[in-house]
């Protein structure tokens, strides 16, 4: 085993893809987790005095690097905070779209936001997602990555809830100049 340090939005930014394995657990956030995630983000990125945060660990398995169809990330431990940091990305990127009167920061607009962090550009089907989850999970995530419409009905209330939480989460610091 080796471990590392790495700035977790490059670190996913390099990855081909991450596959949740059948044997893990349905993601299960609930507004505690995401509203402590979110703290710990507004903490450090208000304070200067902060350089970095420790989210936690992702525990996963290295894919093997083909030219041809290269193997998932296989995610052993890491599911719950890379699936909610997902989430937030993706309600950011939205926010951000929704705004005419926003300056774009480099490596900050929607498309970039989905493209570094959320998609494969030159991925087909499932392999144009970052981060496939589980069977019950994963047709949700993907409607939200995608801006389709996603029900409790077809999928993951969690992932619903948590989208919709960092979606309010997100709103007032764009109306407030922060």
């Amino acid at each position: 085993m080796k471990a590392g340090e790495a700035n977790f939005l490059v670190f996913l930014k390099n990855a081909e893809q991450f596959s949740i394995p059948i044997f893990q657990r349905m993601y299960s956030w609930q507004k505690e987790e995401c509203q402590q995630l979110w703290d710990d983000i507004i903490r450090t990125g208000s304070n200067s005095q902060i350089q970095s945060h420790f989210i936690g660990s992702i525990v996963y398995i290295g894919g093997v690097a083909k030219v041809i169809d290269p193997e998932p990330f296989m995610v052993i431990d890491g599911q719950q905070r890379l699936t909610t940091i997902t989430l937030l990305l993706e309600a950011l990127a939205r926010e951000i779209e929704s705004r005419d009167n926003i300056k774009p920061i480099t490596g900050f607009t929607p498309e970039a936001i989905r493209n570094q962090y959320l998609l494969n550009l030159y991925g087909y089907d499932e392999h144009h997602y970052k981060l496939i989850l589980t069977e019950t999970d994963k047709d949700t995530l993907i409607k939200i990555i995608t801006q389709r419409e996603a029900s409790v009905s077809s999928g993951s209330i969690r992932i619903l809830e948590n989208f919709e939480f960092f979606k309010e989460k997100i709103k007032p610091l764009f109306c407030s100049g922060v």
